[in-house]
């Protein structure tokens, strides 16, 4: 049975006024260390304090993982106030918490207002396996590459989130999954008894990140810092759809594990399922990744690859793969496709994809099959949108329905 919990509180026309007309703190979660020691200037800390202070906030958010000034005991009561007037560490609401059958989680964040614009919601998916758990984290609201596999690419783009708002999704799903640290005890454990639920991150939700790229990069920085929320960047992939001019600095200024969302192996069917295709086609792309940083045997590129019925799934597209990707350390993701209300694809039949992975295998390179998770939510790859609203009964039923008559059954 999918448990879903609603923790929306309707906001009057009023309230939601006074909110907009209320003046926005600064967060301090998403700074770098230069950033924060001069934002507490703001908050009156002496400059030859700020390094001992941001070293303080730093544990406290991101060890510890507070989010309320109250809880910083070893903050003086004075400087908590001064703190808690100018900034804020709060995490984004929480309108709704999913569980699917299978125990991957999706949340429905939502974010206040910037500047002169509207509260915005994204998704964000947590997915338990055995010795590991993923965390799949949105870089925008809505998407502008329309692939037309993908339930995101139906939402238009919304905005850019900022390095905060990637952050929290991160810190607010530990927050549920009860992934920091006792907070009242300061001298204790700095990791959860059973060890970390959160082990691995990747950057696949809504939107592309290479086009949001310096608040990704933030972001990325600060969850890889190892002072910090100290995930290593060898757990932390990044997946772009092929913004080929900033492939390079992925690699270069963040350091994190690339997957490329190629889908297909001929620029003709891929400008139709990946339009950014007409952009940067495949040549140029493989040419990216050939040249990516740190690219090894080691520390292969993931080419990811939806499975879709009678599209891309014949053995001559398999022998194209193989002969695109020669000489490009990868490995190669098989997704089966995950049905949603609205579309025209199916998912290739579990024979053909089976027949497509072993031909893959045996020109040596690693090619799994992922295991679907959470489709009973729209948790699974290509699934996600928010568009400010929650997944209607109809929708609901109409995914049951999909999934009864063995679309994308696998």
């Amino acid at each position: 049975m999918t448990l879903s919990i609603d923790f929306s509180i309707p906001e009057t026309r009023a309230a939601l006024g006074a909110r907009a007309r209320a003046p926005e703190k600064l967060s301090l979660i998403g700074m770098s260390r230069d950033e924060m020691a001069d934002a507490l200037g703001v908050a009156g800390v002496p400059e030859r304090q700020r390094r001992m202070r941001v070293q303080q906030l730093w544990h406290w958010l991101y060890v510890r993982g507070v989010s309320d000034f109250s809880q910083m005991f070893n903050v003086s009561k004075d400087l908590r106030a001064a703190l808690d007037q100018h900034f804020t560490i709060a995490r984004p609401e929480i309108v709704e918490e999913q569980i699917s059958n299978d125990g991957t989680r999706k949340w429905l964040f939502r974010f206040p207002p910037r500047g002169a614009g509207r509260p915005v919601e994204i998704e964000t998916v947590y997915i338990p396996e055995e010795g590991r758990g993923t965390l799949c984290i949105s870089s925008q609201v809505g998407c502008t590459l329309t692939c037309s596999f993908c339930h995101t690419g139906t939402q238009k783009l919304v905005r850019n989130l900022t390095a905060e708002e990637i952050l929290t999704q991160l810190m607010t799903a530990r927050d549920r999954l009860g992934d920091f640290p006792d907070r009242d005890t300061p001298d204790g454990a700095i990791v959860p008894a059973e060890g970390r639920r959160i082990t691995n991150i990747v950057m696949m939700g809504m939107g592309e990140p290479l086009y949001n790229f310096e608040e990704v990069k933030k972001a990325l920085l600060i969850a890889s810092d190892g002072d910090g929320l100290s995930l290593s960047k060898r757990r932390i992939t990044l997946s772009t759809s092929g913004v080929v001019p900033e492939i390079f600095r992925t690699g270069d200024e963040i350091g994190v594990m690339l997957a490329i969302s190629l889908h297909a192996v001929r620029d003709d069917l891929r400008d139709m399922l990946v339009p950014i295709n007409k952009k940067y086609p495949l040549k140029e792309l493989i040419d990216a990744c050939r040249n990516y940083p740190g690219l090894s045997n080691a520390r292969r590129i993931t080419f990811e690859y939806v499975m879709l019925k009678d599209v891309n799934d014949s053995i001559a597209d398999a022998k194209d793969l193989v002969r695109l990707l020669k000489g490009v350390p990868a490995k190669i993701n098989l997704i089966p496709f995950n049905p949603w209300p609205g579309t025209n694809y199916q998912c290739s039949d579990w024979e053909t994809i089976e027949k497509f992975a072993d031909y893959i295998n045996q020109a040596g390179y690693a090619s799994p099959i992922r295991t679907p998770r959470g489709r009973d939510i729209l948790a699974a790859c290509g699934q996600l949108k928010s568009d400010s609203e929650r997944m209607r009964k109809t929708d609901r039923l109409a995914l049951e329905a999909m999934m009864i008559a063995g679309h994308g059954e696998a």
